[in-house]
């Protein structure tokens, strides 16, 4: 794909912005009849919607999301483990002595550790483990190779002879049998791409990690139930399965984006992949410790999940997917992208015109709706506690939490409607604590 092609991102981006200025300023500058009875319309098929994909998981069965047979060595397939690291001195020695220790046969499992141009003792911890580990595969890049994660992962790909790709973090962690049952799930399900559900190492440490932990278990709730009703899933980065024919296929991890895993699961469900979603065993990693950390993480994410859409939107609307998936889609992108901006400029409006807000219901529709997926998810069984102790009073006070993503996804926009834009990966810190 042609850099020129990422080039539209910015007048996309404006265009974006200035749809949602617009769609926010025209009910406070216009009288318009029954525009109430409207917004309740919309508030109901959101409701309605969400309440079915929510509702979707507690169907939830071994076909789908658990383990109901042990696939046998004979038939388990050769898998590369790929993990790219740059800096990752407090965790990598962790890393690859547990995957070392993974239920396994050794001569089907191969593990390569990418040094993305570490400037910390990461090249010499994994000179130690290459001595140390036979069978590690340590692959080195410069400082200045570029690419970021994607360009790690697609430089080491040309080392790989597996069948299946895995992609890790450098702070990942995986129950001893995830690989077996993982395999088995695969055959199962007949699946070519699985996203392993994500959950916290340190959901105790404070209140963010918590709300962390439950928004990790809203995610998967989110995204079974829209795999069961739409066919529409999403890889999450750490805990990825993909066969390696089908990942080629689509073009491998795209460098031009700052979300590799969002921009490769529209690929997929371009190219009729769908990922499945399997609740256990979960791949574990950290949780950010602190409020400058989270909000330069879900910047990152922000502008990869609208990079994807500004890349792809053209294509979502061709009859490469099906109506519905396009739907689920549109709902989705409403929800998370669409209404927070809509709602800043909504109340500004309010403020400004000593007028009422107008968009308020299906801003709290969309709320209620999280809050149903963080108590189920939170509640739900779980090989890995979401909380340590789970409350309601917990699950209702971290839907505040949910709120700067109304903070975030405008500045955000605003940002990429503006300035021009050079490729960055904010790297996040993990502490191996």
């Amino acid at each position: 794909m042609s850099k020129g092609f990422y080039k539209n991102r910015r007048p996309k981006s404006f265009i974006f912005l200035s749809a949602c200025f617009l769609v926010a300023f025209i009910p406070h500058a216009y009288n318009i009849e029954n525009f109430s009875y409207i917004i309740l319309i919309l508030s109901f098929v959101i409701v309605f919607y969400g309440l079915i994909v929510i509702s979707s998981n507690f169907k939830r069965n071994n076909v789908l999301n658990t383990v109901s047979s042990k696939i046998s060595n004979k038939e388990l397939p050769v898998l590369d483990i790929l993990v790219a690291a740059r800096d990752e001195e407090n965790v990598i020695a962790r890393l690859v002595e547990r995957l070392f220790n993974l239920d396994y046969p050794t001569n089907k499992l191969n593990i390569y550790i990418i040094d993305d141009g570490s400037s910390d003792k990461t090249p010499l911890i994994l000179d130690r483990l290459s001595r140390q580990y036979d069978k590690l595969k340590v692959v080195s890049r410069s400082p200045n190779a570029g690419g970021g994660k994607s360009g790690a992962l697609n430089y080491a790909l040309k080392f790989t002879h597996g069948e299946w790709l895995l992609v890790l973090d450098a702070d990942a962690e995986l129950k001893q049998d995830s690989l077996i049952r993982l395999f088995s799930f695969v055959e199962e399900g007949d699946w070519s791409a699985v996203q392993l559900r994500k959950s916290v190492t340190n959901v105790s440490k404070n209140f963010l990690t918590s709300c962390q932990s439950m928004e990790m278990a809203m995610d998967a709730i989110f995204q079974f139930g829209r795999l069961s009703v739409a066919g529409v899933s999403e890889f999450r980065g750490n805990g990825q399965l993909i066969k390696k024919e089908t990942l080629l296929a689509c073009g491998s991890f795209n460098e031009d984006t700052v979300t590799d895993d969002l921009d490769l699961s529209l690929r997929l469900l371009l190219s009729k992949s769908r990922i499945g979603i399997l609740w256990d065993p979960p791949v574990m990693e950290e949780a950010v410790e602190n409020l400058n950390a989270l909000l330069a993480q879900r910047q990152r994410w922000a502008e990869g999940g609208l990079q994807r859409f500004f890349d792809y939107g053209d294509q979502l609307f061709t009859n490469k997917i099906d109506y519905f998936q396009k739907f689920d889609l549109t709902y989705f992108f409403m929800l998370q992208y669409a209404l927070p901006i809509i709602s800043i400029f909504d109340l500004v409006f309010s403020i400004a015109l000593l007028d009422s807000p107008i968009y308020w219901p299906i801003s709290f529709t969309a709320f209620m709706l999280s809050g149903i997926a963080f108590w189920y998810g939170s509640s739900c069984k779980s090989e890995v506690p979401v909380l340590q102790k789970s409350n309601f009073l917990m699950v209702f006070v971290s839907l505040f939490y949910l709120s700067h993503w109304f903070l975030v996804i405008p500045w955000v926009t605003l940002k990429m409607s503006i300035f021009p834009k050079k490729i960055l990966w904010r790297k996040t810190l993990h502490t191996g604590v």
